[in-house]
């Protein structure tokens, strides 16, 4: 246990070795600099309050200039200072500020995706502490950070660095007006491609359900061409609940009020996903998946006569109406169809359950009340 004499002595210690590389910093050629970037590097790694005072010593305008430096020798002066930077800026808002006011966003590398794996890590990971400032106050330019980590992350070949760049984008998207900046780099396309990869879906999802409820968001989604159909592959891993519960609330943004989009997933297949989901998915994606298959059935009752749902104003006319036996028709041949479904696919769903017997009987219990009740679907 160290004694509170010892403890002084070590303050005094630290004390000293911080003013010696504060003056190299600011005043030494570029061998100095950079062994004070690395002495500077061991000494913010101690604790929260010495970054804080590190900050105060004016250490972080000089670390930034380090950090856009363009010679060519300069990827090991660059990389210290970048390192440096990520410990002053762990858990300290102020200085996470100082660095934007230091003009940290104008001193990124041109073309980052030229840069080592490790390097782009690096940047990366200073980037998603500054893009915690999206959510305070201060006023972090956001459209200078986008391009950036759009870079990093469609160039890199790292797990690691992917989920730290998404995290970035996460922190940004959850910002409305940073949406159309976001959109109009194309991420939406990197972002469904990267959500149908286990290891990176949730945090992408979680971005496109932030970009999902402006309406460029939604535009973006809609054209891609692997919505809905990558979405509702995703609702069917049972081992991410996480990740379903995000795709249901996606596909259910997507089709609120827009026939077009219901009858792609509709074809898609998602009316057999959502009731497994309903039967065996966490309880928030039990209670998406519900939401979802009523959309469903009242737009069927919609399209056998008038009926006023969740998504309907008044009556919908499409073409001449329908006759009471034509409808009746429709609803016994409806019936039919799912009642036919229902029965194929309950073994799969109740082997799903790991032998619930419960939830099999009220599945069964479902088939049986079909000739009686609509089915919510």
């Amino acid at each position: 246990m160290i004694t509170c004499e010892e403890a002084k002595i070590e303050d005094r210690d630290w004390m000293a070795a911080l003013k010696k590389s504060v003056k190299m910093l600011h005043f030494g050629g570029r061998e100095e600099k950079e062994a004070a970037a690395r002495e500077m590097k061991r000494l913010a790694a101690e604790d929260v309050s010495r970054r804080r005072t590190m900050a105060e010593f004016g250490v972080i305008p000089p670390l930034v200039a380090m950090v856009g430096s363009a010679a060519a020798a300069a990827a090991a002066h660059q990389r210290l200072a970048v390192q440096v930077l990520i410990e002053l800026a762990n858990a300290s808002f102020t200085n996470k500020a100082l660095m934007v006011e230091a003009g940290i966003l104008s001193k990124l590398p041109k073309n980052l995706s030229l840069l080592e794996e490790t390097d782009k890590r690096d940047f990366a990971e200073l980037l998603l502490s500054i893009s915690g400032l999206a959510n305070t106050q201060f006023p972090l330019n956001s459209s200078r950070i986008i391009p950036t980590v759009v870079c990093i992350l469609e160039s890199s070949s790292s797990i690691e660095t992917e989920e730290l760049c998404l995290s970035t984008l996460h922190n940004l998207s959850s910002v409305l007006d940073n949406a159309p900046a976001l959109i109009s780099t194309g991420i939406v396309t990197s972002l469904t491609k990267l959500a149908s990869v286990k290891e990176t879906s949730e945090k992408s999802l979680a971005t496109l359900g932030n970009l999902v409820v402006t309406s460029a968001g939604r535009k973006a989604l809609e054209q891609n061409p692997t919505v809905p159909e990558g979405l509702i592959e995703i609702m069917t891993w049972e081992e991410k609940p996480k990740c379903q519960e995000l795709s249901a609330y996606i596909l259910m943004v997507l089709a609120h009020q827009s026939s077009l989009q219901r009858q792609k997933m509709a074809k898609a297949g998602i009316v057999q996903v959502l009731l497994e989901v309903a039967l065996l998915g966490s309880p928030l994606a039990q209670k998406r998946a519900l939401k979802l298959l009523q959309w469903f059935k009242d737009e069927q009752q919609t399209r056998m006569g008038p009926h006023s749902g969740p998504l309907q104003v008044g009556r919908v006319s499409m073409g001449s109406p329908l006759s009471e036996e034509d409808a009746e028709q429709g609803k016994r041949m409806m019936t039919k169809i799912v009642k036919q479904s229902l029965y194929k696919n309950m073994e799969t769903i109740t082997r799903r359950a790991n032998g619930a017997a419960g939830d099999a009987s009220k599945l069964k219990a479902l088939v049986v009340s079909t000739s009686s009740k609509s089915l919510p679907y």
